[in-house]
């Protein structure tokens, strides 16, 4: 594990505890999308503030965080040197395709059409809790993530978490 990681960085500097729930939603024509009630409820204090929608790096899925959450990841990503070009690049993908998102008067969020087509987003849609931000993922697309990670999860979880062994008073 890298140790000066972003992730390592950002450990307990959020502004809001982990998200929990998966939940299916509907996208109607125009790409809005129902925030479930339970999301709301976790997010009430960061409603006001809006989101920040963006492509996942690592899947064909969607990140939706909160405007604060938001803000303390990208304070992480400009300390990065601009004189290196890995960075510059490194800033470059990770802010391609992000937008700002409010709720509408009736809690939908709209997912902008090139979005929908990088998730591959049609009409059943899965919000997932990811932590500090949910997931926005084609049904059909969460689904087989999650049915072929399920072999493989056993030894993910060994990996990453195997070695983290609190102490006592912790």
């Amino acid at each position: 594990m890298v140790k000066n990681s972003l992730f390592l960085r950002l450990k307990g500097k959020t502004t809001m505890n982990s998200l929990f729930g998966v939940y299916e939603c509907n996208a109607d024509a125009k790409g809005r999308v129902m925030l479930p009630v339970a999301f709301k409820k976790q997010l009430s204090s960061s409603l006001e503030g809006g989101f920040v929608m963006k492509r996942s790096i690592f899947s064909k899925s969607l990140e939706l965080y909160p405007m604060a959450t938001w803000n303390e990841m990208v304070k992480e990503v400009n300390k990065l040197n601009k004189f290196v070009k890995k960075n510059v690049e490194f800033i470059r993908m990770f802010n391609y395709g992000v937008v700002p998102v409010e709720l509408d008067s009736t809690g939908r969020l709209l997912i902008s059409k090139d979005l929908m087509s990088f998730a591959g987003i049609s009409k059943n849609v899965v919000m997932a809790a990811a932590g500090d931000r949910i997931e926005i993922w084609d049904k059909k697309a969460y689904e087989k993530f999650i049915n072929e990670g399920t072999a493989d999860f056993e030894k993910l979880a060994e990996d990453v978490m195997g070695g983290i062994n609190p102490t006592p008073n912790e």
